[in-house]
């Protein structure tokens, strides 16, 4: 016998599509882009053009300036597009803090669905129009509301890019076999995500206290949890510019990226401990700890690790939502 989504995904409470009408129709859809940028001057003006020439326009471009320090401010203040919306934070919130602020700019925008991206993003031309068309596609495939879809991140040369790829279900197939050219998955990263209105009004923000690394991850598995899971739309498809294509591996921390595996540590730390249980919470201590000793972590590196562990106990943010005063403007 053949089970139903809502089967295979118990603890969810999914939207139906008929009579929901939550999302705009695709075609209609207004749409704020979040661009969060701190110090990438050089690779910005790319972002902001590809985001810029998309197929389907964005009628709002909010590009939130984390108190950077190389000229992006005068840069983004001489910039002549109505749609440019600047929001220049007084200190550097992080990843987490500018999303925050950024998503809920957006929606009391007006905005239907916020696509939200890093500095170095360059999305294809079709990549948000593509993204609009697979979420309504696949959530009258499924029988309801799909909460957030990301796109294919590649690498500058064209591979897959280490650090974006989505977790897919153990069901990934069910929207493709449906005639969508779409997976399931249950968490991404914040590298062209378009997420509709009504997910973030009813689950909030992300977590801006997390300031870099599992927020993203955090929020998508949040929608998840709430109303099952979010698709990849193979056919929209980003590139993603960063530095060194690679994934989080816990064997290469040193004194010079230690304070971003700190917070990564302490946020999924904290996320497993209060979301998932004290043996999920266990299980990556125990692999943070082996994956430090294979790599020879200096000792001093692997206190401020194990002091990042032991504060995720006591850190437990809780979300905000748009409607908050703090992100009036």
């Amino acid at each position: 016998m053949t089970e139903s989504e809502s089967e295979v995904h118990p603890g969810t409470h999914p939207i139906p599509v008929v009579g929901a009408a939550l999302s705009a129709d695709a075609e209609r859809a207004r749409v704020a882009a979040v661009i969060v940028t701190f110090n990438r001057l050089p690779k910005l003006p790319q972002t902001l053009a590809t985001v810029g020439a998309q197929t389907h326009g964005c009628d709002w471009i909010v590009v939130v300036n984390n108190a950077s320090t190389d000229g992006t401010r005068e840069y983004l203040d001489g910039l002549d597009d109505p749609r440019l919306v600047v929001l220049h934070l007084d200190e550097n919130l992080g990843g987490a803090g500018g999303f925050e602020h950024g998503m809920a700019h957006g929606v009391n925008l007006g905005a239907d669905f916020v696509w939200i991206m890093d500095d170095d993003c360059y999305p294809d031309p079709g990549a948000l129009a593509t993204l609009l068309e697979q979420r309504d596609a696949s959530s009258r495939a499924l029988g309801r509301e799909v909460p957030f879809a990301c796109s294919l991140v590649k690498y500058i040369d064209g591979s897959l890019c280490e650090m974006n790829n989505p977790i897919t279900t153990w069901d990934w197939p069910r929207a493709y076999l449906a005639g969508v050219k779409s997976l399931l998955v249950v968490e991404c990263t914040f590298v062209s995500v378009l997420v509709p209105r009504w997910a973030i009004e009813e689950q909030g923000l992300p977590l801006g206290e997390y300031f870099i690394w599992f927020d993203d991850k955090e929020y998508t598995k949040r929608l998840t949890h709430a109303y099952g899971p979010g698709i990849i739309a193979l056919d929209s498809e980003v590139v993603h510019d960063m530095g060194v294509n690679a994934g989080v591996n816990y064997r290469f921390i040193d004194e010079s990226n230690v304070w971003k595996f700190e917070k990564g540590a302490r946020n999924q730390a904290s996320y497993r401990l209060h979301r998932e249980g004290r043996v999920s919470y266990l299980l990556y201590y125990r692999r943070i700890f082996l994956e430090m000793r294979e790599g020879g972590v200096a000792k001093p590196v692997r206190k401020r690790m194990f002091r990042a562990l032991k504060a995720a106990r006591a850190f437990d943010p809780q979300p905000r939502f748009p409607n908050d005063p703090r992100y009036q403007r």
